[in-house]
């Protein structure tokens, strides 16, 4: 996020880790995110999220599967106020990406032999399940009051476009009622190029906030390309359809948060802004091309 809340004074989190001269980092989209000093004089890296049993189960789970690229906090999350949770991780020194396409095919073999490795993993028994609902799917319905200065546009905007919106429901449910839930493995949800690192100890994956047990495709979508590779490795066949199912669900998942900030008292701010773009640019291209998904 691109400023800190106003609701999580740093004080508090340099007190719950013991930290002194914390510093906000404006990276990512979703978290918050601080850097640290420790007593030693050691760098630590400070993550806030909203209070969720799911992001806490999520972060469990990385911590218990035992594998070497994944970086789990050291501690956390734990409750910071009614709001806010935070967790504790150590500072990674290394090459960092952005969200978008794989920098170089190397980048992502490296990422497909980590999803390898998790996908073969046992499932931790505190890890959570997909349920393939949509959170918030309820403001795709309408019934917006005007809580700030976008929610009129943004209530236009879904009125516009209501018809391809529908269609774009209509088939992701019908995915989800077909959905093979079989092979599911610890996945982790967002394996993009802006959640790897490369490190002197080798690539690593961070951001484990949305890790879930969930068919491969939850993961494999987003590595793109072929998966043959994959699939000798770990004895799976791909599904097709879950590949779909996993593209809409991107779409639309990020369609009802952005419509659920605008719902809710808003004051224009630059996260506002910045939402306000991804939602306008997903209803007038992205809905239409997810539309044309016929294949993997």
């Amino acid at each position: 996020m691109l400023t800190p809340p106003d609701s999580l004074p740093p004080a508090l989190l340099a007190e719950r880790f013991g930290l002194h001269s914390l510093e906000y980092v404006p990276v990512g989209w979703g978290s918050h995110h601080w850097t640290g000093v420790d007593a030693a004089g050691a760098t630590w890296f400070v993550t806030a999220d909203a209070l969720s049993p799911r992001l806490s189960a999520a972060l469990e789970a990385a911590a218990a599967v035992g594998l070497d690229f994944v970086v789990a906090p050291v501690a956390g999350p734990v409750r910071i106020n009614d709001r806010w949770c935070a967790a504790l991780y150590p500072y990674l020194s290394g090459q960092s990406f952005a969200f978008g396409d794989w920098p170089s095919s190397e980048h992502r073999d490296a990422v497909r032999d980590m999803l390898i490795r998790l996908h073969t993993a046992p499932v931790p028994a505190v890890a959570g399940v997909d349920d393939l609902a949509i959170t918030h799917r309820d403001a795709l319905a309408g019934g917006f009051v005007t809580a700030g200065p976008y929610t009129d546009r943004a209530a236009a905007l879904i009125t516009d476009h209501a018809a391809v919106i529908r269609a774009l429901l209509a088939r992701y449910d019908d995915l989800v009622a077909g959905a093979d839930r079989s092979r599911d493995v610890l996945t982790h949800g967002e394996p993009h190029p802006g959640n790897t690192m490369r490190t002197a100890t080798g690539w690593k994956l961070i951001d484990w906030e949305t890790a879930l047990v969930a068919p491969p495709e939850r993961d494999l979508w987003l590595l793109g390309g072929e998966h043959s590779a994959w699939s000798a490795a770990t004895g799976m066949t791909v599904v097709p359809a879950m590949l779909i199912l996993y593209r809409l669900r991107w779409i639309i998942n990020d369609l009802c948060v952005d419509l659920h900030r605008f719902r809710r008292p808003h004051a224009g701010t630059v996260e506002d802004a910045e939402s306000w773009k991804l939602l306008h640019r997903n209803v007038v291209a992205g809905v239409p091309a997810a539309l044309e998904f016929t294949d993997g």
